[in-house]
């Protein structure tokens, strides 16, 4: 275990913490986090970090807290000296806020990346980020890497006959087809119109559904509105199953109650974010090896583009952290 690598957590994201730094092979730094009665708070670390990369995982879905805390500890890891500061953060929040789509509104997503470097950290390491070019509001290195690491082999696994890829609206066209094309599956798109944010209109499939087993692939999954609505839609085509695949399960307001509800068999997920009450229909697979890989390419200077090759996917189970 090498003494120049420390993995630290925030609190909204220890679960996953836990998981990233044992599946490398070492123990999260002990932070305490004194609570004003006022709801203030200041996160403390208990080590000596100096000359140390370290890593601090945090997703930075609401409470805005979450942000702030993960900031504070930036600050505090930059204080002790530390050689080099990771912001991981597997659920990049406000991601949505990614342009100015009408008059005077903030570019959230710039602003977050601006806090970030700003607070001190030296590289980024996230997942899916919900628009591409957020990747260049930062003036600091940053890993984007895909789920479609975790998601791809899982449908190859259950090997579904007549598999339809799905996207729930055309903003996500690029990122079903990828995923059927490496399947040599069909592919079937959704088409929506909303009223208003969080609130679908109507919605039309375009593409063959009939008598297949098909997958809706997003990247984040809100009210499950949309899922749900796309889900209906499709069995009522005549499809054979519908089920979803979602990166980010953000799951606020009645988004359990809606996907209990809907005609999705399944919804196959991640632990990017912690889920606020378990549902026999959603499975979750972990991203702690995939994570855990790209600090090992992080610390050893090593490449990680393996890791979004489709055609040669390293098999990141049998990777050996034990002498990191």
């Amino acid at each position: 275990m090498s003494s120049k690598v420390k993995i630290a957590s925030g609190r909204a994201s220890k679960t996953i913490a836990e998981k990233i730094a044992k599946a490398y092979n070492q123990k999260l730094v002990d932070v305490e986090v004194l609570v004003f009665s006022d709801g203030e708070f200041q996160p403390s670390y208990c080590e000596n970090l100096r000359g140390c990369d370290v890593f601090i995982i945090q997703s930075t879905f609401p409470p805005a807290d979450n942000l702030l805390e993960l900031l504070y500890m930036i600050d505090a890891a930059k204080r002790a000296s530390a050689h080099r500061i990771i912001a991981v953060i597997p659920y990049f929040g406000i991601a949505r806020q990614d342009r100015k789509d009408k008059p005077r509104v903030s570019i959230g997503a710039k602003l977050v990346a601006n806090l970030l470097t700003v607070a001190g950290a030296d590289r980024i390491i996230t997942m899916d980020l919900h628009a591409d070019q957020i990747q260049g509001f930062f003036d600091v290195p940053v890993d984007n890497v895909f789920a479609s690491r975790l998601f791809l082999p899982y449908l190859k696994q259950r090997n579904f006959e007549n598999l339809c890829l799905a996207s729930p609206d055309t903003g996500g066209t690029r990122r079903a087809a990828s995923y059927a094309k490496y399947l040599g599956a069909d592919l079937a798109i959704g088409f929506k119109q909303r009223p208003q944010a969080n609130v679908v209109g109507s919605l039309q499939i375009i593409g063959d559904v009939q008598n297949k087993n098909v997958v809706i692939v997003d990247d984040i999954i809100d009210t499950a509105g949309t899922i749900c609505k796309a889900a209906n839609t499709i069995k009522s085509l005549g499809a054979k199953s519908v089920r979803a695949m979602c990166v980010h399960p953000v799951l606020s307001g009645n988004a359990y109650e809606n996907i209990e509800a809907s005609a999705l068999e399944e919804l196959i997920t991640t632990d990017s974010i912690p889920l606020k009450r378990t549902l026999n229909k959603i499975t979750v697979l972990s991203i702690d090896k995939l994570f855990a890989r790209v600090i090992d390419g992080v610390v050893t200077s090593s490449s990680i583009s393996s890791l979004f090759d489709y055609d040669h996917f390293m098999d990141i189970d049998n990777i050996d952290f034990k002498n990191k």
